[in-house]
Formats: C-alpha cells, sequence, structure tokens
C-alpha cells in the first residue's frame, strides 16, 4: 500500500512501537504513527485528530487492551482495531474479539500484522460505503434531491403535526401552496436543465424570506408548499404577497435568455375548526388554482365556495375528457425497450406506456392527464383500461410473446393495489386464457407501495405465486423507510429518471444513483435505469454495475396496442415521452 495512512500505537513500550514501524514500512505501508500509554493521552490523541487504525498491546500498567477498546467505542470510532501482544490467552483474545476487536496478532509473529491492516482498512471502507448510501436514501426519504427541501411527504406529516397543535392547543397557522406561472416556458424553451436550476434558484430566494421555524417543501414538479406556524391571517397573507414581489422582481438568466417568473399562492389559514390535513392541502391547491385563473402572480385567500367552484371544474374537465377517451377509443398503448447491459443475448423488454388522442389526434402525454386522474380519483378507470387491453393483447398473443422471449411491464397505480377486484380480474385472466404469467412484469412506485403497504404485499405475493414479477419504480424520489423496501418481495429497482440524465455531469447524481445500485444488488433485485438518453451515460451506467437500461439511447417509445385485443398501431405519430 502506498497511501499514507495514520495508526494509533497503544503501548507502553517504545521499542515494541519501533518494532510494530519497521514491520509496517518492511510491508510498503506508509504511515503516519503516534504512541500513547495511558487513558489520557489515547483520549487526547483521537480528540486531536482523526485516526484510519488503532493497534494496542495487551498488557500495560493499569491500562489493557480492553480498556483502549472501551475508549474507542466511547469516541465511536468506526477504525479497525488490533491486538499485538505477547501474553494474551486464547479465551481472552476471544473475549476481545466479541467486544469489538478485529484481529489479535502476537508480537513474535508481526508477518500477519500488514495483511490483518489491510483487510481491515478494506471492511472499513465496505462499512463506510454502506453508511453513506443508507444515510443517502434516509435523506432521500425527507427531502427533495433536486432543491434540498423537505419533499411531499414530509410535509404532509408536518402539515398534521401543525393540524394537531391547532386543534389541541388552540393555536394558528396557515398553508401557502406556491405555483409558478412561467416555469413550462422556461422548461420548453431552454430544456429541462434550465427548468432544474430554476426550481433551485428559486428554492433559494423563498427560504430566504422566511423564518427558521418555518417549513419551505417542493411538493410537486414546479409547486411549493410553506407552513407558517403561529402566525395570524393577517401576517401569512403579508408574507405571501411579499413572496409574490419578490419572485416577480427575480430575472432568470439561461445562457442568452431572459425570463420573467410569476407565483400564484393559495392560502389556507389553519384553526381549531379546520376539517383535516388533507382538506386543507386541497383547499390550498384549489386556492391556487384560482389565483392562476384570476390572472396569475397574486394571492388568492381559501374560502369554502371557491374550493368547491375549482374542483367541480376539474372534475367536469377531467372526468369528461377520460370517460370521452375510453368510449372514442382514443387511448392506446406504446412500448418502449428496456436493455439487458448484464447479458447481450436476453430478449428484449418493453415497458407499456399509455396515451391519449385528442379528437383531432394529437398525441396527449400522461403528465397532462395522470395528475389530474389522480387528483380526482379517475386511476381505476384508466389502470382498469390497461389491464384489459394489455392482458387481452397478451391472451391473443400468447405463442408469439413465448416464442420471441420479450417481457412486457404494465404500471399499476396505488388505487389498483388496494383493489381486490382488479386483483382477482388479473388472476382469472393468468388462468383462464393461460397467459405466459413468467413474461408479465407489474410496475408500482415506491410511494404507492409504501401509502398501501399491506394490501401492496398481499397483491404482489399473489400475483407472484402466478409466476408474474414485480418492479419498484421511481426509486429514490421518496421512500419514507428503508425497511420497507426489505420486506417487499420486488425483482427489480428502477431508478429515478431525475438521478439518471444528469450524471455525467453531476457528481451528486452519480454519487446517489452509485449507492442505489448496491442498495439492490445487496438486496438481490436487478436494478433498471430510466431516461438513458445518449451514450455517455450509458457507458457509465454499464460502468456502474447497473442492470438494464432505458430510454432514448435504447429506443424511443412506439405505437403499439389499441383497444381492439391483438390490435397492433401501425401510425407513426411522433412521441416526445421518454
Amino acid at each position: 500500500m502506498s497511501e499514507k495512512i495514520k495508526i494509533l500505537i497503544v503501548d507502553d513500550s517504545e521499542d515494541d512501537a519501533v518494532l510494530i514501524e519497521r514491520e509496517l514500512r518492511r510491508g510498503g505501508l506508509q504511515a503516519v504513527c503516534k504512541r500513547v500509554d495511558s487513558a489520557g493521552t489515547m483520549s487526547e490523541a483521537i480528540m486531536s485528530q482523526t485516526w484510519d487504525v488503532v493497534v494496542t498491546d495487551h498488557n500495560m500498567p493499569g491500562f489493557s487492551s480492553q480498556d483502549a477498546l472501551n475508549i474507542v467505542k466511547q469516541y465511536a470510532l468506526d477504525v479497525p482495531f488490533i491486538i499485538v501482544s505477547g501474553s494474551i490467552g486464547e479465551d481472552i483474545a476471544v473475549e476481545a474479539m466479541k467486544s469489538g476487536a478485529h484481529d489479535y496478532i502476537m508480537k513474535d509473529n508481526l508477518i500477519r500484522l500488514m495483511p490483518a491492516i489491510e483487510r481491515e482498512l478494506r471492511e472499513a471502507e465496505i462499512r463506510c460505503a454502506r453508511r453513506r448510501a443508507e444515510e443517502t436514501v434516509q435523506h432521500l426519504a425527507y427531502h427533495d434531491a433536486l432543491t434540498g427541501l423537505v419533499n411531499r411527504a414530509e410535509f404532509e406529516y408536518r402539515l398534521k403535526k401543525v393540524f394537531m397543535r391547532c386543534r389541541d392547543e388552540k393555536t394558528i397557522a396557515a398553508l401557502l401552496y406556491l405555483d409558478l406561472d412561467q416555469f413550462k416556458i422556461v422548461n420548453d424553451t431552454c430544456g429541462h436543465l434550465a427548468g432544474d436550476q430554476l426550481l433551485c434558484q428559486i428554492a433559494s430566494l423563498l427560504k430566504s424570506k422566511l423564518r427558521k421555524v418555518d417549513t419551505l417543501a417542493r411538493i410537486g414538479g414546479d409547486e411549493f408548499g410553506i407552513l407558517l406556524e403561529n402566525c395570524t391571517t393577517e401576517s401569512a397573507y403579508s408574507v405571501a404577497s411579499s413572496l409574490t414581489e419578490v419572485v416577480d422582481d427575480f430575472r432568470f438568466v439561461w445562457r442568452d435568455h431572459t425570463f420573467r417568473i410569476g407565483l400564484s399562492i393559495g392560502m389556507v389559514p389553519i384553526d381549531a375548526n379546520s376539517a383535516s390535513p388533507t382538506s386543507i392541502l386541497s383547499a390550498a391547491d384549489a386556492a391556487c388554482y384560482t389565483a392562476k385563473e384570476s390572472g396569475r402572480n397574486r394571492v388568492h385567500v381559501y374560502t369554502e365556495h371557491d374550493n368547491e367552484l375549482a374542483r367541480r371544474q376539474g372534475e367536469m374537465q377531467w372526468v369528461e375528457k377520460i370517460s370521452l377517451a375510453i368510449e372514442q377509443n382514443r387511448f392506446a398503448l406504446y412500448r418502449q425497450p428496456i436493455k439487458s447491459l448484464a447479458d447481450q443475448d436476453e430478449a428484449l423488454h418493453y415497458e407499456l406506456l399509455l396515451r391519449m388522442y385528442s379528437p383531432k389526434g394529437e398525441i396527449i402525454m400522461p403528465g397532462s392527464f395522470i395528475p389530474a386522474a389522480e387528483r380526482y380519483n379517475m386511476m381505476g378507470v384508466l389502470d382498469n383500461w390497461v389491464l384489459h387491453t394489455a392482458l387481452s393483447w397478451l391472451a391473443v398473443n400468447r405463442q408469439q410473446v413465448i416464442d420471441s422471449g420479450t417481457f412486457y411491464t404494465i404500471n399499476l397505480s396505488g388505487h389498483t393495489l388496494g383493489d381486490e377486484e382488479t386483483l382477482s380480474f388479473i388472476v382469472t385472466m393468468i388462468e383462464e386464457q393461460d397467459l405466459p404469467a413468467d413474461r408479465i412484469c407489474f410496475e408500482v412506485t415506491e410511494t404507492a407501495a409504501i401509502a398501501n403497504f399491506s394490501n401492496a404485499l398481499n397483491f404482489i405475493n399473489t400475483l407472484k405465486l402466478k409466476g408474474c414479477r414485480f418492479a419498484l419504480d421511481d426509486f429514490g424520489s421518496g421512500l419514507s423507510s428503508f425497511a420497507y423496501l426489505k420486506n417487499l418481495p420486488v425483482d427489480y429497482l428502477k431508478i429515478d429518471g431525475s438521478f439518471v440524465r444528469d450524471i455525467s455531469y453531476d457528481n451528486t447524481d452519480q454519487a446517489i444513483v452509485k449507492s442505489i445500485i448496491e442498495i439492490g444488488h445487496t438486496l438481490g433485485l436487478k436494478t433498471i435505469a430510466e431516461f438513458v438518453e445518449n451514450n455517455e451515460i450509458l457507458s457509465l451506467l454499464e460502468g456502474m454495475g447497473v442492470d438494464y437500461v432505458q430510454g432514448y439511447a435504447i429506443g424511443k417509445p412506439e405505437p403499439y396496442i389499441n383497444t381492439e385485443a391483438g390490435t397492433l398501431l401501425i401510425d407513426k405519430r411522433v412521441d416526445t415521452g421518454n
């Protein structure tokens, strides 16, 4: 080893310490060593700097290896602890190992010292990497990866606590729901990288104008939430108005473009009479919608009448559009290939992607109608359409699927994970139509699986017994507890595309992706990276050891199945999804 490491030698004999240093140099180790011989001097050394290895004698006047080990534990050092002694019994050595020592070596056999140090340094590095991966996942559980702000799940948890405090202690608070008015223009004009930079700058700007006790969260693509505790309605309105002014004065510059950004805010007072955290958030969303409809860049304070109006308008618009599209056969399933990097001879996997067509035949991407379908409880309708269409097609084309070795992934929402009728339908189709269940993978988001954990577990286990597989989508975007992942019997871990698309120049995203791959492989799961848009990203992912890749570098979504079972779509309408 050529790297310098710092070794703390605990020994009352200077001659023995010199012998240890000589053996380390003979083994090629460049080390900075310091000798101590008491509890006091050892504690001082630990407090003065960091150490890579602790090597200790067993018997010293008034001090032993166990005392030294206790000091290491006291300061919570996770470093190799090796006993080097001229007199230590086997039983004492075993007890020392049980207490936390990593190895023991006799002074007349110092040739074992270098291999022991090298081995334990490698093990310490592995432990450190594992801790970093777990800390990354833990951080992602409560924070938005892009802005570093609190994420939606944590925001809703804090909202619940504020609601209960207002109810029980008769305090007052306010919730602000913020939406950027010109975000889509920036994204469409300059791309996602510019949009991401805008979100980060706005997040910093908003945070600088709030109290430390206030909670600022990113709760959607370009949507933010603010909790103002112990704040009157008048003060909250003043804060909201000041935020619209500061954002209005802000100019976002990207290369040769300059953008003026607006901010629409929905405000809801919280007091002892508030109905529920869910109703507060829904009301704030509706108030924000009303602010946008009223001219943007303004604050709208929630009233029950406004909320009901906004809700009725949204329900009428999207329920009618989705229902009419189904009736008029204006939905289709596209497919996008997923390629194995581990086995080049493995047949392509395909993810089936939902698309809606407008009455004029224009493609409507899922991002336009899925959020509204989720908000107004239409996901069950869409999932049923997808399942009926995909499984009917698989029944008709059963032999073709088997012969080709292809593999199809079907997305399911959180609503479906708790629907016994849908589960029964899938089981019936597999049994009665003799579907190739081992060629079917159901994809669910981690947030949906955790929110419906017991139902999800039953759903997954039932279909896995039939031969189906499962993928956990968007991993890293909102995991509530690492423990859940260990208990979900999924086969694939799909890395959130927001971490993948920038890894060619973002070191943080690289570290996150590496951590997720390591976590997946540690749990025996295959990993899938989406948003692989170019060969540079593909090459990086291959080097990281990801198992499967999906994105434009592999293949774009293409029209595939419509509502007539067994029918292939042959049109070539442009699809901008990934």
